[in-house]
Protein backbone atom coordinates (compact mmCIF):
# COMPACT_ATOMS: atom_id res chain seq x y z
CA UNK A 1 0.00 0.00 0.00
CA UNK A 2 2.82 2.30 0.63
CA UNK A 3 4.42 1.46 -2.03
CA UNK A 4 1.25 2.12 -4.17
CA UNK A 5 0.94 5.72 -2.76
CA UNK A 6 4.43 6.49 -3.57
CA UNK A 7 3.90 5.87 -7.66
CA UNK A 8 0.59 7.60 -7.53
CA UNK A 9 2.32 10.68 -5.33
CA UNK A 10 5.62 10.39 -8.13
CA UNK A 11 3.16 10.15 -11.07
CA UNK A 12 0.87 13.31 -9.81
CA UNK A 13 4.37 15.51 -9.71
CA UNK A 14 5.20 14.20 -12.67
CA UNK A 15 2.28 15.71 -14.42
CA UNK A 16 2.17 18.47 -12.67
CA UNK A 17 5.86 19.37 -13.36
CA UNK A 18 4.63 19.07 -17.01
CA UNK A 19 1.67 21.34 -17.08
CA UNK A 20 3.73 23.97 -15.20
CA UNK A 21 6.97 23.85 -17.49
CA UNK A 22 7.19 25.90 -20.26
CA UNK A 23 6.45 24.96 -23.86
CA UNK A 24 9.49 25.77 -25.47
CA UNK A 25 8.91 23.95 -29.07
CA UNK A 26 5.30 25.88 -29.33
CA UNK A 27 6.93 29.33 -27.55
CA UNK A 28 9.85 29.06 -30.66
CA UNK A 29 7.44 27.30 -33.06
CA UNK A 30 4.71 31.09 -32.58
CA UNK A 31 7.82 33.06 -33.41
CA UNK A 32 7.27 33.47 -36.76
CA UNK A 33 3.92 33.85 -36.93
CA UNK A 34 3.27 37.41 -37.49
CA UNK A 35 4.90 37.00 -40.59
CA UNK A 36 2.63 33.84 -41.80
CA UNK A 37 -0.25 35.99 -40.89
CA UNK A 38 0.86 39.22 -42.58
CA UNK A 39 1.76 37.16 -45.82
CA UNK A 40 -1.67 35.61 -45.73
CA UNK A 41 -3.75 38.92 -45.32
CA UNK A 42 -1.45 40.23 -48.26
CA UNK A 43 -2.36 37.28 -50.39
CA UNK A 44 -5.74 37.23 -49.35
CA UNK A 45 -5.84 41.36 -50.61
CA UNK A 46 -4.41 40.33 -53.99
CA UNK A 47 -6.77 37.14 -54.33
CA UNK A 48 -9.89 39.75 -53.30
CA UNK A 49 -9.07 42.33 -56.15
CA UNK A 50 -8.39 39.74 -59.02
CA UNK A 51 -11.88 39.01 -57.68
CA UNK A 52 -13.32 42.37 -57.79
CA UNK A 53 -12.04 42.81 -61.10
CA UNK A 54 -13.27 39.69 -62.58
CA UNK A 55 -16.68 40.89 -61.60
CA UNK A 56 -16.43 44.28 -62.75
CA UNK A 57 -16.10 45.95 -59.59
CA UNK A 58 -12.71 47.54 -60.89
CA UNK A 59 -13.40 51.00 -58.98
CA UNK A 60 -13.97 49.09 -55.88
CA UNK A 61 -10.50 46.16 -56.36
CA UNK A 62 -8.27 49.90 -56.94
CA UNK A 63 -9.90 51.04 -53.11
CA UNK A 64 -8.68 47.52 -51.66
CA UNK A 65 -5.35 48.24 -53.24
CA UNK A 66 -4.87 51.84 -51.65
CA UNK A 67 -6.05 50.57 -48.58
CA UNK A 68 -3.40 47.72 -48.73
CA UNK A 69 -0.96 50.10 -49.91
CA UNK A 70 -1.06 52.23 -46.60
CA UNK A 71 -0.26 48.38 -44.16
CA UNK A 72 3.16 49.73 -43.00
CA UNK A 73 3.79 45.47 -42.35
CA UNK A 74 4.32 45.23 -46.17
CA UNK A 75 7.24 44.53 -47.81
CA UNK A 76 9.18 46.32 -50.22
CA UNK A 77 8.64 43.69 -52.84
CA UNK A 78 4.72 43.39 -52.16
CA UNK A 79 4.81 47.40 -51.71
CA UNK A 80 6.00 47.53 -55.39
CA UNK A 81 3.38 44.50 -56.52
CA UNK A 82 0.68 46.52 -54.75
CA UNK A 83 1.64 49.59 -57.00
CA UNK A 84 2.25 48.00 -59.96
CA UNK A 85 -1.45 46.37 -60.05
CA UNK A 86 -3.04 49.73 -58.96
CA UNK A 87 -1.56 51.11 -61.91
CA UNK A 88 -2.23 48.78 -64.10
CA UNK A 89 -5.95 48.91 -62.96
CA UNK A 90 -6.36 52.51 -63.47
CA UNK A 91 -4.87 52.94 -66.64
CA UNK A 92 -6.52 49.62 -68.03
CA UNK A 93 -10.13 51.53 -70.20
CA UNK A 94 -12.30 50.88 -66.65
CA UNK A 95 -9.48 52.06 -64.48
CA UNK A 96 -10.74 55.90 -65.15
CA UNK A 97 -7.48 57.31 -64.13
CA UNK A 98 -4.33 57.26 -66.02
CA UNK A 99 -2.80 60.14 -64.14
CA UNK A 100 -2.70 57.81 -61.12
CA UNK A 101 -1.40 54.79 -62.66
CA UNK A 102 1.46 57.42 -64.16
CA UNK A 103 2.26 57.90 -60.02
CA UNK A 104 1.87 54.44 -58.85
CA UNK A 105 4.52 53.06 -61.82
CA UNK A 106 7.10 56.68 -61.21
CA UNK A 107 6.51 55.71 -57.04
CA UNK A 108 8.23 52.38 -58.16
CA UNK A 109 10.70 53.15 -60.37
CA UNK A 110 11.40 56.30 -58.12
CA UNK A 111 11.88 54.92 -54.61
CA UNK A 112 11.25 50.83 -54.91
CA UNK A 113 14.56 50.56 -57.35
CA UNK A 114 15.64 47.12 -55.56
CA UNK A 115 12.41 45.35 -56.30
CA UNK A 116 11.63 42.78 -58.77
CA UNK A 117 8.67 44.85 -60.51
CA UNK A 118 11.09 47.78 -60.89
CA UNK A 119 11.77 46.52 -64.86
CA UNK A 120 8.22 46.26 -65.18
CA UNK A 121 6.90 49.44 -63.77
CA UNK A 122 9.94 51.40 -66.05
CA UNK A 123 8.15 49.59 -69.31
CA UNK A 124 4.67 50.46 -67.68
CA UNK A 125 5.47 54.07 -66.85
CA UNK A 126 6.37 54.57 -70.59
CA UNK A 127 3.20 52.72 -71.80
CA UNK A 128 1.04 55.32 -69.46
CA UNK A 129 2.59 58.31 -70.36
CA UNK A 130 2.35 57.33 -73.82
CA UNK A 131 -1.21 56.85 -73.39
CA UNK A 132 -1.77 60.24 -71.37
CA UNK A 133 -0.34 62.04 -74.21
CA UNK A 134 -2.49 60.99 -76.69
CA UNK A 135 -5.42 61.62 -75.07
CA UNK A 136 -4.79 64.81 -74.56
CA UNK A 137 -3.97 65.20 -77.88
CA UNK A 138 -7.50 64.19 -78.76
CA UNK A 139 -8.78 66.57 -75.81
CA UNK A 140 -7.17 69.71 -77.45
CA UNK A 141 -8.04 69.28 -80.90
CA UNK A 142 -11.06 71.83 -81.77
CA UNK A 143 -13.29 69.10 -83.93
CA UNK A 144 -13.19 66.65 -80.18
CA UNK A 145 -16.99 66.98 -79.30
CA UNK A 146 -18.13 67.62 -75.51
CA UNK A 147 -18.86 63.96 -75.11
CA UNK A 148 -15.87 62.78 -75.86
CA UNK A 149 -14.05 65.40 -74.10
CA UNK A 150 -16.33 64.23 -71.35
CA UNK A 151 -15.19 60.53 -71.66
CA UNK A 152 -10.83 61.70 -71.97
CA UNK A 153 -11.23 63.22 -68.57
CA UNK A 154 -12.84 60.34 -66.96
CA UNK A 155 -10.21 58.63 -68.33
CA UNK A 156 -7.52 60.31 -67.50
CA UNK A 157 -8.28 60.63 -63.68
CA UNK A 158 -9.46 64.36 -64.23
CA UNK A 159 -12.82 63.65 -62.62
CA UNK A 160 -14.07 66.98 -61.69
CA UNK A 161 -13.22 68.56 -64.76
CA UNK A 162 -15.44 65.87 -66.48
CA UNK A 163 -18.50 65.86 -63.98
CA UNK A 164 -18.57 70.13 -64.64
CA UNK A 165 -18.40 69.43 -68.38
CA UNK A 166 -21.37 66.43 -67.65
CA UNK A 167 -23.82 68.61 -65.91
CA UNK A 168 -22.56 72.07 -68.34
CA UNK A 169 -23.74 70.29 -70.86
CA UNK A 170 -26.57 68.01 -69.87
CA UNK A 171 -24.25 64.75 -70.98
CA UNK A 172 -25.16 61.34 -70.36
CA UNK A 173 -22.42 59.14 -69.51
CA UNK A 174 -22.64 55.21 -70.89
CA UNK A 175 -23.27 52.66 -68.29
CA UNK A 176 -19.79 51.52 -66.92
CA UNK A 177 -19.02 54.95 -66.67
CA UNK A 178 -21.80 55.55 -64.58
CA UNK A 179 -21.11 52.51 -62.69
CA UNK A 180 -17.41 53.88 -61.89
CA UNK A 181 -18.80 56.95 -60.91
CA UNK A 182 -21.02 55.34 -58.58
CA UNK A 183 -18.04 52.76 -57.30
CA UNK A 184 -16.28 56.20 -56.71
CA UNK A 185 -18.72 57.89 -54.69
CA UNK A 186 -19.63 61.17 -57.23
CA UNK A 187 -23.24 59.51 -57.93
CA UNK A 188 -25.32 57.84 -54.97
CA UNK A 189 -28.81 56.20 -54.14
CA UNK A 190 -31.66 57.38 -52.62
CA UNK A 191 -34.98 59.17 -52.59
CA UNK A 192 -33.48 62.31 -50.24
CA UNK A 193 -31.23 63.18 -53.63
CA UNK A 194 -31.52 66.19 -55.77
CA UNK A 195 -30.81 66.50 -59.21
CA UNK A 196 -31.32 64.35 -62.64
CA UNK A 197 -31.21 60.39 -62.44
CA UNK A 198 -29.24 58.82 -64.12
CA UNK A 199 -30.08 54.96 -64.71
CA UNK A 200 -27.48 52.21 -63.76
CA UNK A 201 -26.75 48.90 -64.21
CA UNK A 202 -24.21 46.73 -62.39
CA UNK A 203 -22.41 43.60 -63.86
CA UNK A 204 -24.09 41.63 -61.70
CA UNK A 205 -27.65 42.88 -63.28
CA UNK A 206 -28.19 45.09 -59.75
CA UNK A 207 -30.39 47.99 -61.34
CA UNK A 208 -29.54 51.48 -59.52
CA UNK A 209 -31.39 55.27 -59.99
CA UNK A 210 -28.11 57.14 -59.56
CA UNK A 211 -28.13 61.19 -58.63
CA UNK A 212 -25.16 63.10 -57.60
CA UNK A 213 -23.98 62.51 -53.94
CA UNK A 214 -23.33 66.43 -52.98
CA UNK A 215 -27.17 67.41 -53.58
CA UNK A 216 -26.18 70.37 -55.29
CA UNK A 217 -25.52 69.02 -58.61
Amino acid sequence: MIRSGLITAASALALAACTSAPDTVGTNAAAPAPMTETMSSYALAMTTVEGLEEAGNTQTAIDRLTQLSGDPDLTREQLAETLLRRGELRVSQSGYDVMGAIEDFEEVVNTLDDTTGHAEAVLALETARGKADSLMTVLNQPETTRQQKFDILMQLGRHEDAIDLMIASDLTPDNETLIAMYQIGYLCEGDELTGRTYDAVEPDGTDHALRFCDFGK
